[in-house]
């Protein structure tokens, strides 16, 4: 009989999972259904659509390990996957961080000519750069592939068997260096764009209060919506890595309360970020009111 943690525990997961296909589904229908209508889609909406996408499979992956964490299902049924959640974990890593950049690009103002340059041509270089994510993720999983295959082994060794060698577990950590290679450009370059449309959002929401109110206050209640939404998702985003780190690096024991609120801090990420872009988006807010009325009716 499982222990009352364990169900409170997949409970969670099972409302993560569920929502996070929910939300990202929404966008993925909602996008489709407009690029069959007017035969284009917008660089926002596509890069919206591969970040929905890759989400779903992120979810699905993080239900999996919950399973596994809950000893629900064998650890050596993860194996098999780990190598395809890694590559799916590393482009939805470069997606989210593209599209952090593309917000700063469109709504923040910074005097450099460089940033202007980014300002007027980032719409043309979206397709452009989700190409390049998917190719640099391919490249950087054929020449890790031999210390990806290893990580969970060696992480299961280091978790059960207490009295592992020190050249397994030297291994290990040389095999989490790698891994965590592939994480690092992309948390950088994301910090960074959503710090600047933070720091430009609130200069810019300082100098509107000292103009007149009247059409002004509409404009600094989006300014400062706009940015509590950067600032959620950054929250979130370093929460997300922030917990995959503690949880690849052994910090606490295997099926510890923290180790399964770490697992759980994971799973959110990807589910209310896609919830915070549906209700900042009115076409993608209006579409899901009528998905659930349409539900409903049902």
């Amino acid at each position: 009989m499982l222990q009352l943690h364990v169900i409170i525990h997949l409970i969670l997961a099972v409302i993560h999972c569920l929502l996070g296909i929910f939300a990202n589904g929404i966008i993925v229908v909602a996008n489709g259904i407009d690029f069959i209508k007017q035969r284009k889609m917008g660089a926002l909406d596509l890069l919206l659509s591969c970040l929905a996408i890759s989400r779903i499979f992120i979810q699905l992956a993080i239900f999996y390990i919950n399973l596994v964490a809950l000893h629900l299902i064998k650890f050596s049924a993860l194996l098999k996957h780990f190598s395809i959640h890694w590559f799916v974990s590393e482009s939805g890593l470069w997606f989210a961080t593209w599209l952090s950049v593309f917000y700063c690009a469109k709504i923040a103002t910074i005097p450099h000519p460089l940033f202007f340059w980014l300002k007027v041509r980032i719409s043309k270089l979206v397709p452009r750069l989700i190409l390049g994510s998917l190719l640099y993720s391919s490249l950087l999983f054929v020449s890790y592939s031999k210390y990806v295959q290893y990580i969970p082994q060696n992480l299961m060794v280091s978790f059960f068997f207490k009295n592992a060698t020190s050249q397994i577990k030297n291994n290990f950590a040389l095999q989490v260096f790698f891994f965590a290679i592939g994480f690092i450009l992309p948390l950088l370059i994301f910090v960074t764009a959503a710090l600047l449309l933070i720091f430009s959002l609130g200069r810019h929401t300082r100098q509107m209060r000292k103009t007149a109110a009247g059409i002004s206050d509409t404009s600094r209640r989006a300014h400062i919506s706009a940015m509590l939404s950067t600032l959620s998702f950054l929250i979130l985003y370093v929460t997300h890595y922030a917990a995959t780190v503690l949880v690849s690096s052994q910090a606490f024991q295997f099926r510890s309360f923290i180790y399964q609120f770490c697992i759980l801090m994971i799973g959110i990420y990807p589910s209310a970020h896609s919830i915070i872009l549906i209700l900042g988006n009115p076409r993608l807010k209006k579409n899901a009111k009528k998905f659930l009325l349409c539900s409903k009716c049902c």
